[in-house]
């Protein structure tokens, strides 16, 4: 069933556990992480990024995401995630996705602020959700000084929710985009400090790469939300590479290997983060 994010966010902010967000750029993926997600009664969240576009584009995938998310047993939320520009979000919108990632974290906190606020406005009118990110959330080749100069601020937090009206909120505590070149380090103490300021359910971005103890820690700290792309785009690959091994091995069986692969990835996540049987 099609549902929102704050349908499946609330709950589990009250319950204590997380929805991952799985980016899922064709109909291989987004078949596997639903079929995990029916399996283990799951409520989840699928889509796409702007980053990601070059790949499928966004038409192209409304298509047969918002079909899928329907079709589905379980709360579906189909979510256009890091839109960079308010073009590209109304597009979303206009498309039939009412879940809307707006990243205007590397403006200014003034100019994230107003940007974001006009978005959140249309959107709701859109009966639409909104997340946005506070502080900036970088990249795994990035050193830890580096990342840890982009943490969120917990003294802005009260004040930008209540200004921008969002529905869900990104917070950079330590963890980065794409594979980590090194450990991460996350910072507990400031996610917790930041659940208690906000009702609003708290998003952790680049969930790839990191240890189940840091998930763990993580969501018992405040996280409802956990973006993963990585580790489910890895085991596409790998999933492939298993069928290719097959003497004769055509397209078809690259596909029924892709999504067994990513079905297993995503239940592995389910379970970790708790949504199991929360469907």
């Amino acid at each position: 069933m099609l549902a929102s994010l704050c349908d499946v966010l609330h709950p589990a902010r009250r319950g204590g556990y997380a929805v991952g967000l799985f980016n899922t750029v064709n109909l291989e993926m987004a078949r596997g992480v639903i079929a995990a997600a029916e399996e283990l009664r799951s409520p989840v969240i699928i889509g796409t990024a702007e980053v990601l576009l070059p790949f499928a584009p966004l038409d192209a995938l409304t298509w047969f995401l918002l079909p899928l998310a329907q079709q589905a047993t379980v709360p579906v939320v189909v979510h256009f995630d890091h839109g960079l520009t308010f073009e590209r979000c109304m597009e979303a919108l206009k498309l039939g996705i009412r879940s809307i990632m707006f990243d205007c974290s590397q403006a200014s906190l003034e100019e994230n602020t107003r940007k974001v606020r006009e978005l959140t406005r249309i959107a709701h009118a859109f009966g639409a959700n909104v997340e946005a990110e506070l502080g900036h959330v970088g990249l795994g080749i990035d050193s830890a000084e580096t990342l840890e100069s982009h943490y969120t601020d917990p003294k802005q937090v009260e004040t930008y929710v209540k200004a921008t009206g969002v529905d869900a909120l990104a917070i950079a505590a330590g963890t980065a985009h794409g594979p980590y070149h090194g450990k991460p380090c996350l910072d507990f103490g400031r996610i917790e400090k930041i659940a208690s300021l906000t009702d609003v359910p708290l998003v952790l971005h680049g969930g790839s790469g990191l240890s189940d103890e840091d998930f763990r820690r993580a969501i018992a700290c405040g996280i409802s939300k956990i973006n993963i792309f990585t580790d489910i785009n890895e085991a596409a690959a790998a999933g492939a590479a298993s069928a290719l091994q097959v003497k004769g091995a055509a397209g078809t069986q690259l596909m029924m290997e892709q999504i067994r692969a990513v079905r297993e990835a995503a239940m592995a996540k389910m379970r970790l983060f708790g949504s199991c049987g929360k469907a």
